[in-house]
């Protein structure tokens, strides 16, 4: 009998295998077409898609990363991304903090107010954020970017965090209030370091949501000189329209930030969703 139970659970969840490794084969086939591609010149790229390059040009590379607009553009998606995530990070923590572990009147109203922020899609609501930007004088400044980021990331970062607070037990609370530890204590000393496996999943997550964002600092940037590598990949791509092997170059190196930051906090961002989802 106990032989059979792992039998069994290996049937049940070969399928599952199954699928992830179809999914797993057709997100990394392009990544990997790029990468070659980004070695070859346009007439091996045309005949020989998916082999390994005759001769490997690294010229491709090296011209995209010798650009000073390159660089650029990886640090004013930085500062934004980092920024964007201090703010949404740090509202949602209070804002979850207050949710899980306050009683008052009207606590699930205004949860529920938050969590229909997710109904919200971004692309509807582009014209009133442009309106409201140019009133408050904040087109062409990063402030724009980051604080509409962090609108929008609240209501997904706030039940993540809720769900993780609401699972530390009641009596470290009451042992720390007893030991002279005010509200705001627990949640600094106490609460916070206990919530580091949620708080590097919505970190991941803001970090990865801001970096990848293309149609607000399309609308909110009209100078160069603030464009993010999103948009700096449109323009690449217009310019030279007939070298598709520069261009996967210039795509293959704006995706490794974002793919080795992923890279060390996978293992945090798994944890701390499945914290949320089993303890919340």
């Amino acid at each position: 009998m106990s032989h059979k139970k792992p039998l069994k659970r290996r049937r049940h969840t070969l399928p599952l295998h199954v699928i992830a490794i179809i999914v797993g084969v057709f997100m990394v086939i392009p990544v990997f077409y790029a990468l070659l591609g980004g070695f070859k010149d346009n007439s091996e790229l045309s005949g020989n898609p998916f082999g390994l390059p005759s001769e490997w040009i690294t010229a491709n590379y090296t011209d995209v990363l010798g650009s000073g607009s390159f660089w650029r553009q990886v640090w004013n998606s930085t500062f934004i991304a980092v920024v964007t995530t201090v703010v949404t990070v740090g509202l949602s923590a209070l804002a979850a903090f207050v949710f899980a572990r306050f009683a008052f009147r009207g606590r699930e109203l205004y949860f529920t107010l938050f969590t229909a922020g997710l109904m919200f899609p971004f692309a509807v609501a582009i014209l009133p954020i442009f309106v409201l930007l140019r009133t408050f004088g904040l087109l062409d400044n990063p402030l724009g970017v980051i604080l509409t980021q962090a609108a929008f990331g609240l209501p997904l970062t706030i039940i993540i965090l809720r769900g993780f607070f609401r699972s530390i037990p009641g009596e470290i609370e009451e042992a720390a209030t007893i030991d002279g530890c005010s509200s705001f204590g627990f949640f600094w000393r106490i609460l916070l370091p206990m919530a580091r496996p949620a708080i590097a999943t919505v970190s991941v997550l803001a970090i990865v949501g801001s970096w990848n964002n293309f149609m607000l600092p399309l609308v909110v940037f009209s100078e160069e000189a603030s464009w993010t590598l999103p948009l700096g990949i449109q323009q690449f791509q217009g310019q030279y329209a007939s070298d598709t092997a520069r261009i996967l170059a210039y795509l293959i190196l704006a995706m490794v930030p974002a793919l080795g930051f992923y890279a060390i906090a996978e293992r945090h961002l798994v944890g701390g969703l499945t914290a949320g989802a089993t303890k919340g």
